[in-house]
């Protein structure tokens, strides 16, 4: 996949009849907004309200008193008739919203001022209110839809990453090809610096690889043979030859890229309230504008000044601000989101999960690194017994060997170098540092050297046993040096993590299907209270029920495979280290990275967005109920009558307010 097909893949929106946005484009809106404005300038400049509001006299020439006019129709037509058509499609469906407002007030000018131009009606014109109304709607449209781009515009960023051509190996060497002719199997040479066009497995090389336009972890990840490579990803320094596993579509980044885009077309619940919003205020401005009319007459005003009152209700009823209000808020959001490595799928999920009560994590692979590591070593001198068993082990290939080496080179301990290593079958390794022979393994190593535990060993077994983890002593003679505990080691940020969380009132739960100590070592270690042990994996959405029967909303964290039901099962599913397909598919949020400390992110997150729309529509609703009624006449009595242009102007300044309080939440650390 290229740039330019990249399009295509963007607009699943446009399927939707009700979208209000089908076929727009941020650029349209710019041009139109830039042209708009231009012509507006003239309109203002000549027009006798503003030429009486600000006390200056306008050039004049003949003719020069229809320039508002001319130009207005312009604008009518070149700016305004987009909304004319997208409140075409509201109407249609039976679900005035927006566009139907906005249609209704430029109507309402265009007609009464082409009225008043034709001397058909007394009174005053409202071209240069019906120019700006339409070039202010350009403005926020393209803004609107520009943060919407924005979002999506972080995936065509990393669309981009995407190189078009790759270096195909063939039997006579390398060929350059474009990265669509590429088929799954082909041989593909990387070069150092350059980016992975496709998914993959390293057959050849090593490298280390950066994957934070996927995962938002920073550190480069080591690749060697049977290594996955993912497209768009940089290789560093090394030189790597993959095979292609999947191409197009089916590349994980094409996947994330799928998924950050149905997030952008699924309605939030308060969209949909905005929407609603704007459909209440189309039917009061309507009713308004009736009992305006009604009431003037009533009063024996003359039928200039009564149509007059009842455009000013019409034109002032459409909110600007309102059409700003949420979709602001949720790109910014869904964009915030996305860089710092969240995948937000439903943006309803963005909304709930700062209600949930319980955070019920999968232990393994989330707040375990899923891999086999050295929790503890009872020894008089411990790096001196980590030295001598890593030198043992160091040939060894076996897990739990690794498991010790790695915790001597994490430890920066100094390994003692050994000869003569061999394996013994089921047991363990020997191996000869200077003139002694030293044995590393389990009980049977003991058993077979007739070595005694002390009572200090003994006790650090049991204890082991009872946390379900494995023991493997360091031997010499018939004397045992001390013992390692080996098993899933826990995560360093999962402490925080889970601190975070009670901080934030949430109850944290595990749930797992490794044995009762196993769950009670990992419970203990993070400060967790509440622990399901021994669930089958097809259980894990009965223990979410469970929670849940208590009136209880669950956030259910997991990464593989059999965590789908219980994703699903969950009010929100999250999907930690975008683990396996079927756990994304079932997810409403996706963490790229494995970070467990993105939960208490994605809470701060949705708070702070919460926040913002509530103020927003506060600020976008507020206006209008006090407006209209003013633009009607409610003051009359005491002298004041909110004039159209006054209107128009503060509609404006509200406008300009829920567009900085959106852009604040940029500010939010999260």
């Amino acid at each position: 996949m290229n740039h330019h097909e990249h399009h295509h893949h963007m607009n699943h929106s446009e399927h939707g009849g009700h979208d209000k946005h089908a076929g727009h484009n941020p650029n349209m809106f710019k041009q139109k907004f830039w042209l708009s404005l231009l012509f507006t300038l003239p309109v203002l400049y000549f027009s006798q309200t503003i030429q009486d509001l600000l006390g200056y006299n306008a050039i004049s020439f003949t003719g020069s008193e229809y320039i508002p006019a001319i130009f207005g129709v312009i604008i009518f037509f070149y700016g305004g008739l987009v909304f004319l058509k997208s409140a075409k499609a509201e109407i249609a469906n039976r679900q005035p919203g927006m566009m139907t407002l906005i249609s209704l007030a430029i109507s309402v000018a265009f007609i009464y001022s082409s009225l008043i131009t034709l001397n058909i009606v007394d009174g005053m014109d409202f071209w240069w209110e019906l120019a700006s109304l339409v070039t202010i709607m350009l403005l926020g449209h393209w803004l609107e839809m520009a943060s919407v781009m924005n979002a999506q515009g972080a995936l065509n960023e990393l669309a981009k990453l995407l190189p078009d051509e790759a270096e195909l190996v063939t039997k006579s060497g390398t060929k350059t090809v474009s990265v669509k002719e590429l088929k799954v199997g082909d041989k593909v040479l990387i070069r150092p610096g350059s980016q992975i066009p496709v998914d993959g497995v390293v057959i050849k090389g090593e490298s280390k690889v950066n994957e934070s336009m996927l995962t938002g972890e920073s550190k480069p990840v080591d690749k060697a043979k049977d290594s996955e490579l993912a497209a768009g990803t940089v290789n560093g320094s090394g030189s790597l030859t993959m095979k292609v596993t999947k191409i197009g579509d089916d590349t994980a980044l094409a996947g994330i890229m799928k998924l950050v885009s149905d997030a952008q077309n699924s309605k939030s619940k308060t969209q949909i309230l905005a929407d609603r919003a704007a459909a209440y205020l189309f039917y009061i401005a309507l009713i308004a504008a009736f009992v305006t009319a009604i009431g003037w007459s009533i009063a024996g005003e003359s039928g200039g000044y009564t149509l007059e009152r009842v455009v000013a209700v019409l034109i002032i009823a459409c909110p600007h601000a309102l059409g700003l209000a949420i979709p602001l808020v949720t790109a910014i959001s869904t964009s915030k989101a996305a860089s710092a490595g969240v995948i937000v799928r439903e943006r309803s999920a963005l909304e709930l999960v700062r209600n949930v009560d319980v955070v019920l994590f999968d232990k393994t692979g989330t707040l375990t690194t899923g891999e086999q590591g050295v929790v503890d070593i009872v020894a008089d001198i411990k790096e001196e017994l980590l030295a001598i068993a890593a030198g043992v082990e160091q040939d060894s290939e076996h897990p739990i060997a690794e498991a010790i080496v790695t915790k001597a080179k994490d430890t920066k301990v100094k390994i003692k170098s050994a000869d003569n290593f061999s394996a013994l079958e089921g047991r363990g390794a020997k191996a000869k540092i200077g003139k002694t022979t030293y044995y590393v393994g389990g009980p049977r190593l003991l058993k077979e050297q007739k070595a005694q535990l002390n009572s200090k060993l003994q006790k650090a077994t049991d204890k082991a046993h009872e946390n379900g983890q494995t023991v493997v002593y360091a031997i010499t003679g018939n004397e045992v040096l001390g013992a390692f505990m080996i098993a899933d080691t826990i995560r360093e940020e999962s402490k925080s993590a889970v601190k975070t969380l009670q901080k934030a009132g949430k109850k944290v739960a595990i749930v797992t299907g490794d044995s009762r100590g196993v769950a009670s070592w990992v419970a203990d270690q993070l400060g967790i209270d509440d622990y399901h042990a021994e669930v089958l994996p097809e259980n894990k959405s009965d223990v979410v029920k469970k929670l849940q029967k208590d009136g209880k909303k669950v956030a259910f964290v997991g990464d593989g495979v059999n965590d789908a039901p219980a994703l699903t099962q969950a009010d929100v599913g999250i999907a930690i280290g975008a683990g396996t397909d079927v756990a994304i598919e079932s997810a409403s949020i996706v963490l790229a990275s494995s970070d467990p400390q993105g939960v208490s992110r994605i809470i701060n997150l949705s708070k702070a967005t919460y926040r913002k729309m509530q103020q927003n529509l506060v600020w976008a609703t507020g206006y209008n109920v006090i407006a209209i009624p003013l633009a009607a006449g409610a003051l009359a009595g005491v002298g004041f009558v909110l004039s159209p242009a006054i209107g128009a102007v503060l509609m404006s300044l509200s406008t300009i307010i829920v567009a900085f309080n959106a852009q604040l939440l940029r500010t939010k650390e999260v």
